[in-house]
């Protein structure tokens, strides 16, 4: 493999976290999965005055504390597939904090980023947003799996501030793919064929989407 430090990315509901421990068993690589409990979602959820931020900053340390952890482990030593990207972080501050809020926020931000390593590849998980409201549905009536309940509106601005991020990503190599053909249920000649896509990147950007 070309690169040892692998991160998806994508909005909620494009199915990231799956793929990515799919990707990482093919290519004998560790999955590094985020810890989603957040003891604030619930009152950010109902809009509890505060609760944005703290929810933020919550997920903005469990991040720093779990990439800087596995760093100093070594283990981006070897072969490493995460389901986030660090610096994805700051679209969702931008899409739910106000601005005093966002002033805390990235004084904040600065200082951690500062301590993460950077991917040696990115790969952008995308899809239409009626596909990400569909699939979260979907989610919803296996009740042993963790859900979101999914709001249409909230869902597009995420969406859109995702395809904003990363139009203008440029710190390591991404892979853009469209994953409406691309689900939970992928066979495993589209994994293969990812793969190949993966082994071939080089710098820069690439968009890629899978045969159907």
């Amino acid at each position: 493999m070309p690169f040892q430090y692998i991160a998806f990315e994508g909005p909620i509901g494009v199915g990231k976290s799956s793929l990515a421990q799919r990707i990482a068993s093919r290519l004998d690589a560790t999955a590094v999965l985020e810890e989603s409990d957040n003891p604030f979602l619930a009152d950010f959820y109902a809009g509890r005055a505060g609760a944005a931020l703290q929810a933020q900053l919550f997920y903005l340390l469990n991040r720093h504390r779990q990439l800087v952890g596995l760093q100093q482990g070594n283990l981006f030593s070897q072969a490493t597939v995460c389901d986030y990207l660090f610096d994805k972080d700051k679209i969702f501050a931008y899409l739910n904090l106000d601005d005093n809020e966002l002033f805390i926020y990235q004084r904040l931000y600065d200082l951690l980023a500062k301590d993460v390593p950077t991917p040696d590849l990115v790969i952008y998980l995308q899809a239409p947003t009626d596909v990400l409201v569909r699939r979260l549905r979907e989610r919803a009536s296996h009740p042993e799996r963790e859900t979101f309940d999914p709001d249409p509106d909230y869902l597009r601005e995420l969406n859109e501030a995702y395809q904003h991020f990363f139009f203008h990503y440029s710190a390591s190599p991404l892979l853009v793919v469209e994953t409406s053909q691309l689900g939970l249920d992928a066979g495993d000649e589209a994994v293969d064929d990812l793969i190949r896509q993966i082994r071939t990147m080089n710098r820069g950007t690439r968009y890629y989407v899978p045969r159907t």
